[in-house]
């Protein structure tokens, strides 16, 4: 592999190239990566700068929200100046500002069935950082048509969870649908404005989603298709459970019910 580094690449890269997993060999398949963001907030914020701290090469972040000042306690790459801005061009400035070097791509608009498809297919890995039931399901559905790594995180209260899902790759690889067939009822589940967040937790769980991308992206390490991480902030634990592909899986097993998107025509 060619390692077209600048001088100052080398310097800001100085402490990843000299890992021994990592070197001028992953340093460049992370400027050559392309990674997705879909949900600029909680989760977005942190796991955006660090991909961009990492020097992988184009960020593309989805949003169609402004920044509020209920925000600022947890989304991180947004500040008092930012109120009422659009949230994609925020975090765009701040992480152009943390690194220049690497290119960024705002999507200001709700993914929907019409348009995730030619979204996604812009980017090798796509990192869920929603809020929302119907554009996680969206997206599990989406990554296994377009055979894409989904890296998906959630937090609540004092928990969180980070899950790595491929499977379009097959067994044993399951997706989304495997631990939950179909999206709760409304309600079922209070969300952040309504059962509340610490801010540290959503870094927490964004901080582990950029390095399971970064790992992705360099082909390192064992990552976490086929199993979750669940972590409780309060009892300062974690644990890490398998996930089988689920044979009944309406998705993507062999008596698969869902063959397109046309469920989510209604979003």
């Amino acid at each position: 592999m060619d390692f077209d580094f600048s001088e100052n690449e080398l310097h800001r890269y100085a402490r990843h190239i000299v890992l021994k997993d990592v070197g001028g060999t992953g340093q460049m398949r992370l400027k050559q990566g392309r990674v997705l963001i879909v949900g600029a907030g909680g989760l977005g914020s942190p796991l955006a700068m660090y991909l961009a701290a990492a020097g992988v090469g184009t960020i593309g972040i989805v949003d169609d929200d402004v920044v509020e000042l209920s925000n600022l306690q947890r989304q991180i790459a947004h500040g008092m100046n930012d109120l009422g801005r659009a949230k994609v061009d925020s975090a765009r400035d701040t992480i152009r500002n943390m690194n220049p070097d690497i290119a960024v791509q705002t999507h200001q608009m709700r993914l929907n069935a019409r348009n995730v498809m030619d979204l996604i297919a812009q980017y090798d890995v796509i990192a869920d950082g929603s809020d929302n039931f119907d554009t996680r399901f969206l997206l599990n559905d989406a990554c296994y048509f377009a055979g894409k790594t989904l890296v998906s995180g959630a937090a609540l209260r004092f928990d969180g969870q980070v899950v790595t899902f491929k499977a379009h790759l097959g067994a044993p690889h399951p997706c989304y649908r495997c631990i939950y067939h179909a999206p709760p009822p409304p309600d079922a589940i209070p969300s952040c404005s309504q059962g509340g967040v610490l801010g540290a937790v959503v870094g927490t769980i964004g901080g582990m989603q950029a390095t399971e991308i970064l790992k992705e992206l360099i082909g390192i390490g064992d990552g976490l298709s086929g199993h979750l991480v669940i972590v409780d902030a309060l009892a300062a634990s974690f644990r890490k459970i398998r996930v089988p592909r689920d044979p009944g899986c309406p998705l993507c097993s062999d008596n698969a019910t869902i063959k397109d998107l046309s469920c989510h025509e209604h979003d």
